[in-house]
This record gives C-alpha cells, structure tokens and sequence, in this order.
C-alpha cells in the first residue's frame, strides 16, 4: 500500500467490505422486482416504459462521468497537490451522506405515490443517481488505498465476503414477494433500508478514525513543507481541463478496449438478472418445486461471491487478466455444450441457468481491479499530481452504464420476438411479467420453452465471443503492469 497502511489493513478491509454489503442487499432486491413491480401492479404501458428506460438511459451514462468530474476536478488541475489522506477522506465523508440517501431512494419504489409513468423515471434516476455516488467513491477508494495487485485483490476479498451476506436478502425477498398484497415486502424493504442507513454512518465513521490514526503515528502527511513545494514545482507547471482529459482518454486504448467489453459484460449481468425468474420458470417450472426454484435463485446471487473469493486467489497467482480471459472462455464453453444437448436435460439445463449467472457475476466483480490498474497507467502516462480515481470510474461507466438500460429493452423485445410474449400485454390481463403456461396448449408451450432456451444460450455465445476479441487487445497486463505500478508507487513515495 503507498503509505504502508499493511498494520491497519484488517480494520479498514472489514469497513471497506462492509460497504458492498450494505449496497447489496438493496440493489440484488431493486434487480429482482423493480421491473415486475411497475408492469405487474403499478401497470405502466409500453410507451411509458420506453420513454423511463431512455431517460434512464441518458441519465445513468452521464451521471457518472459527470459526478466523477464534480468529484475529481481539481486534481485535474496540477495547481495545487493534494496528499492521499485528503483524497481518501473526502471519499469517506462523501460516502456517509450519499449512502443513506441511496437507501431512502430505494424505498420510493415499493409504495405507489404517483402516475407510475411518472414515478418510473423520478424513482430510477433518484435510485442510480445515489448509487453511482456510492459505487464510485467506493471503487475509488480501492485505487486510493492501494497500489499493488496483492493489497487490492485482498481489500476486493472483504467486499466478496460482505457482498454474499447481502446476498442473503435475496432469499428472503422471494419468500415476502406477493404481487397481490405488498405489505409484508414493504416492510421488508423498509427494514433493509433502515439497515443500510445505520450501517453506512457506522462503517463510514470507524474507518474515517482508522485511517486518521494512521495518519497521526506518522505513516502520513498531513501537511507539505517547502522542499516538497519545490521539488514538485514542475507538476505544478501543468494543467489539464476537461477538454485535455477526453483528449488524453481518447488516446488510451487499453481504456477504450476495457469499455467495449465492459459494455457487453454490464449488459449479460443485468440481462441475467432481469430475466432470470422468466427462464426459471418458463424452462423449469414444471421440473422443479417452488422451494428448489428459490433455492436456486438464491444461490445465484450468493455464489458468484463465494467463488469471487476463489477467483481473486488466481488472480494473486496468475493475474487479473488471465483470469477474466479464462472465465470468457468457459462461458462461451458452457453455452456451447448447452446448445448442443439442448433444453430437455432438465438438471444439466438447471445448473447452466445457475452458472451462467454465477460465472458472468463472477466476472464483472474482477473489473474494479482492472480500472484501478487503468488509473495507476493514467497516472503515470499524464504525469498526474493525483490520481484521478473517480473520474476514471466514472468515465468508464459513460460506455459501460448503458448496457444495463439495453438489457431490458433488448430483453422484452427478443422475448416478444422469440415466443410472441408480450410482457406489458400480459401485465395488463395476467398480472404478472411470467407467462401463465398452465392454461395454454402444449404446442404453444413448446414454442415459448424453446424461445427462451434460444435467448438463454444464444446470448452469452455473442457477448462471450465480443469479449474475447475485445480483451485480446487489452495489453495492461504481465510486464507492463507491473511497470506501471512500479513507476507509480516511485512517484507517490517520493511526494510522501
């Protein structure tokens, strides 16, 4: 770590990790039923639902870039140092305000105060406004905190650790969810949210002490002296604005080529987590008992960080690179050995819908480790005061977000496509987004099993396949990285 912060790793791991679990059990709920809430019950019409999900569109790609420049702006200007300690706390203070005001936006969307075409678009840019605040300074703060593979692999482990614990909402949304009555999941969501609420201002407060101790012994500064002043009159010379910082970005192709795949990764993942409950039902409804379907839904959410915690070992071992290119390969090999026994080996076809999720969640919870990497080689190849942590997340987000907004346009309209199901139809007769297959002929049954079967494996051939070809041309790996990291921690040494 840059200012041998190795004795106090344990404590600021463990409120670092418990970050992600007080996001988690919120947003694995808000994934789940945000949808089916406002077509189910709320009601809402097609159009009013394109309209939300293209404002939301257009919000949630620019808020990041957006908040990360609020954020990181004047580091961007070399008039004036800023130590580390500065940077990290003012993360920390940043943190304590916006978490709980994530937690009051994602109650609004369990209790019906307004037009739902209305409340659609104030509840989703409220929601991921307050959750790109959160979700920034938090990743932000992993390339703050640390500099080497090592130190962020294992700071990445606490969040695996938490973010599984927060997963565990998942198994109890299932069991309050009732489409005809709310109130027991309102109170539910309540309860969660009150929770999330006390455990920001508590984890955000013990490690602003922490660190701040840290930083009294004498392992920071808090303060320049006049040499310091002097040696760093040459970073001083330069300034960047915003204009010079998209033009510098432009030209970093290990940061273009991460966005691509990146693009495609946040589209699978929330693909996965939009229309998982229709495949589960759609394709295994009649195979398995309810219990065993929400036992596997469950695990969906739960595994991907127990395994993360065995992926970040490899990474230690082989390198963040090799591991993502691995997990790719073996999504493209899942899928294709699934299309090729087809969808009647119901216990082959059930662990694929598990692993599909879990090896594509697996993937995108490595990615913070690449953008920090992406801000170590900014760092260096802009000759920056400080690392512009935030900025680079949240520009990295610009061309990534949008795939979470596609996943459910492009998803109702390859479900229509594909089995003629029309979910704001069946939301208006049916009540629910989940096609009612018990009274429908067996011809149309199996017309609507082999359409999703068709989307469930065609989908991650394409974004595999994408994201391999992407990712080859990704070269901030092996012995550029490392010196890259090398030049970095010399730098950030010499001004402490």
């Amino acid at each position: 770590m840059p200012y041998s912060l190795q004795s106090s790793l344990l404590p600021l791991g463990l409120c670092y990790g418990s970050l992600a679990l007080f996001t988690s059990i919120l947003h694995n709920v808000f994934l789940l039923y945000h949808i089916e809430t406002f077509v189910s019950i709320y009601k809402i019409d097609r159009t009013s639902f394109w309209i939300g999900e293209t404002v939301f569109l257009i919000w949630n790609s620019f808020n990041d870039p957006l908040f990360g420049w609020i954020s990181d702006r004047k580091y961007l200007s070399q008039k004036e140092g800023s130590h580390c300690p500065d940077i990290v706390l003012r993360r920390l203070q940043a943190l304590t305000w916006n978490g709980p005001l994530f937690g009051l936006s994602f109650m609004v969307f369990w209790v019906s105060w307004h037009f739902p075409s209305l409340q659609f678009v104030i509840c989703l840019c409220l929601y991921d406004g307050f959750l790109t605040m959160v979700d920034l300074h938090h990743s932000a703060l992993l390339a703050d905190l640390a500099i080497s593979a090592d130190t962020r692999t294992r700071l990445n482990s606490y969040c695996s650790v938490f973010s599984t614990l927060g997963s565990f909402s998942v198994f109890m949304s299932y069991m309050m969810w009732d489409k005809d009555t709310l109130t027991s999941f309102q109170l539910f969501c309540a309860a969660l949210t009150v929770f999330s609420i006390c455990g920001f201002l508590m984890s955000t407060r013990v490690m602003r002490k922490v660190y701040t101790k840290a930083a009294k012994q004498g392992v920071l500064e808090t303060e320049k002296d006049s040499d310091e002043d002097e040696e760093n009159a040459e970073w001083n010379q330069h300034t960047s604005t915003i204009k010079d910082y998209v033009t510098q970005l432009s030209k970093h192709r290990n940061f273009m080529w991460f966005s691509l795949m990146n693009l495609i990764q946040v589209f699978h993942c929330h693909f996965n987590s939009n229309f998982f409950p229709i495949f589960l039902e759609n394709l295994l409804g009649d195979a398995i008992s309810p219990p065993t379907a929400s036992m596997l839904l469950g695990l969906s959410f739960v595994a991907p960080h127990i395994n993360n915690l065995y992926f970040l070992s490899l990474c230690r071992k082989y390198g963040v690179y090799r591991v993502i290119q691995l997990l790719f390969a073996i999504k493209l090999g899942l899928s294709v050995v699934m299309l090729g026994l087809g969808r009647h080996h119901i216990w082959v076809l059930c662990a694929y819908i598990a692993s599909n999720r879990i090896f594509t969640e697996g993937t995108c919870k490595l990615l913070n480790l690449v953008i920090s990497d992406l801000v170590d080689e900014d760092f260096v190849l802009h000759n920056r005061n400080q690392a512009v942590s935030a900025l680079m997340f949240g520009t990295a987000a610009l061309v990534s977000k949008p795939g979470q907004t596609l996943a459910p346009l492009i998803g109702t309209w390859l479900l229509s496509v594909q089995t003629g199901h029309d979910i704001f139809q069946s939301g208006n007769e049916g009540g629910s987004i989940k096609l009612n297959m018990k009274t429908m002929p067996e011809h149309e049954k199996e017309l609507q099993r082999q359409g999703c079967f068709t989307i469930l494996v065609y989908i991650p051939i394409v974004c595999a396949i994408l994201q391999l070809l992407a990712w080859s041309r990704f070269k901030l790996r092996g012995r550029r990285l490392r010196m890259i990291k090398s030049m970095r921690d010399g730098v950030e040494t010499h001004k402490v």
